[in-house]
């Protein structure tokens, strides 16, 4: 009798191992593959395009290619009293703003010391503050300046309608601005060099082909904290080299800059559709044969988000908006008759899918979701290239741009891995139309541009704060997911995955439990 109850409990505890097993062997076990596969071939594609950008742009700088040799670029002489302030355009200055009350002052000031004729240029403030004293002190502020006889403009709406595409929209729109032919964009935080107009606008005026001058960015506050360095490391190759090579290939990249009217008119104008108007309507200016020149030696100073509340919705609007755009914009590209296939199989697969869907997923889909699963299934391995070498290459084609961070490579390849959990996110958003599509959160400025400016200092304090906004759960539960499986893989592997799987375990640890990012500053 005893023999036959111990069969009789061993047998059911068989059968669930048997059981297991089978669902192991016969689904996870495929779609694992099937996702490793998935992966690596995502992997190869970012690092093909990585390869392909260094190799142009060291091509430009072997060949020394520059815009003035690419496009007519003749000086205006300011001091010549022969030409008259007649030669020279109408210039539209757009300053959008909404309750930047740390800001305002930086914005409308560095707008208003533009070196240019002053019956030339007309400085637009289109501030949508429903803050009824920052509104106040916008208006005090347009008023200051026009009595010192500059052509200021405050104009005010009383809703906020299509956000900053909207605002601009209605904008242009107002009779005055039909004696401009180019306008300029200047977010609430930009502080353009006086010469900035001198050193962009004589492109347009004698290259009747280009639609659009951007120049670069550069950051005031980027020493601020571990997270504006990083973003400093990425936005460094944005412009360094995925600008640099759309201008000199394509002619054609996605950020706003100095526009000619008549093309934006051309192009349909401001659209309210997504997050991301300045693409929008780049795109749709491209697909009419626009050009556009982006210019490395003009540079603009700006702020960087120095916290990571205001640095997380910032991601999710820059992944979510062009996800949205790309399937809104796939069929209109194929069916257009004006530009090249060249160019369009340039827009969907280079612009589009490889740099705003695949870059924005891959890492933490493989990284953080597909890899450690693969320690818990021994059936499916990751070959050490796609899981080691060549996400290390990708790493440093990113942050050669930014050589004075070039020892932070690893920490910026754990920081962008976390970061691509909430771009992951954004991007499914858009790409399903669903959620989140839509929300536009103001970009949080604190001022640090001023404060270096004007030689004061800003002094990081841990404001007081619930536990509820300093935790940020997604992170904490990822952050348990790699450290189980690095202590699987220490425990029961056959590979040195662990040493990986704690290090990014523990990075999302750091930024779920909120210990990264300037917590705040004094006023």
């Amino acid at each position: 009798m005893g023999n036959i109850n111990s069969s009789a409990t061993i047998l059911p505890t068989e059968a669930v191992q048997g059981s297991v097993d089978g669902i192991t062997h016969y689904y996870v076990v495929p779609l694992l593959r099937v996702m490793v596969f998935l992966c690596l071939a995502m992997v190869i594609m970012t690092m093909v395009e990585k390869v392909y950008l260094a190799v142009v742009v060291a091509c430009l700088k072997l060949f020394r290619r520059k815009p003035e040799k690419q496009y007519k670029w003749e000086d205006m002489k300011k001091d010549d009293l022969e030409i008259g302030d007649s030669a020279y355009p109408m210039v539209l200055v757009q300053l959008p703003m909404c309750n930047e009350k740390k800001v305002y002052q930086l914005s409308i000031g560095a707008a208003c010391n533009l070196s240019w004729p002053a019956d030339r240029i007309i400085i637009q403030v289109l501030d949508d503050s429903n803050d009824p004293s920052v509104r106040a002190l916008v208006q005090e502020e347009c008023r200051r300046w026009a009595s010192k006889g500059v052509n200021i403009k405050c104009e005010n709406r009383e809703h906020r309608k299509g956000y900053k595409a909207g605002a601009l929209k209605d904008g242009i729109n107002h009779s005055y601005v039909k004696l401009c032919e180019y306008v300029v964009i200047f977010d609430a935080d930009f502080q353009p060099d006086p010469d900035f107009l001198y050193r962009t606008i004589p492109y347009l005026i004698h290259n009747p082909n280009l639609a659009l001058v951007q120049a670069s960015w550069t950051f005031v506050n980027s020493d601020e904290c571990m997270l504006t360095r990083m973003q400093e490391m990425s936005m460094d190759y944005h412009f360094t080299v995925e600008q640099e090579v759309g201008s000199a290939v394509h002619a054609f990249f996605g950020f706003n800059g100095v526009w000619r009217i008549a093309a934006l008119n051309d192009a349909g104008g401001w659209k309210e559709r997504t997050t991301v108007e300045d693409m929008d309507l780049g795109c749709r200016a491209a697909l009419k044969a626009w050009k556009f020149l982006f210019l490395g030696d003009v540079k603009v100073k700006n702020e960087l988000p120095s916290s990571f509340k205001a640095y997380r919705y910032q991601q999710h609007r820059w992944s979510c908006g062009p996800a949205n755009l790309f399937k809104k914009m796939t069929i209109e590209i194929i069916t257009n008759k004006k530009v090249s296939i060249w160019k369009k199989v340039y827009l969907i697969y280079a612009f589009f899918f490889v740099n705003k869907i695949v870059a924005h997923i891959v890492p933490f889909t493989f990284f953080c979701l597909v890899l450690p699963a693969t320690v818990l299934v021994p059936q499916v391995n990751v070959p050490i290239w796609g899981a080691f070498y060549l996400p290390l290459a990708v790493a440093i084609l990113n942050v050669l741009p930014s050589p004075r961070s070039f020892h932070l490579v690893v920490l910026w390849m754990l920081f962008e891995n976390v970061m691509s959990l909430h771009r992951t996110i954004a991007t499914f958003i858009g790409l399903l139309e669903v959620g989140r599509v839509n929300e536009w959160v103001i970009t949080e400025k604190l001022g640090n541009a001023f404060n270096t400016k004007t030689g004061s200092k800003a002094v990081n304090k841990l404001p007081r704060f619930s536990i509820g906004e300093r935790l940020h759960v997604l992170e904490i539960i990822v952050g348990l997911y790699l450290v189980f499986c690095g202590w699987y893989n220490f425990c029961y592997g056959n590979n040195h995955y662990y040493v990986y799987l704690f290090v990014q375990g523990v990075s999302f640890f750091v930024i779920g439990f909120g210990y990264i990012g300037a917590f705040g500053t004094t006023s």
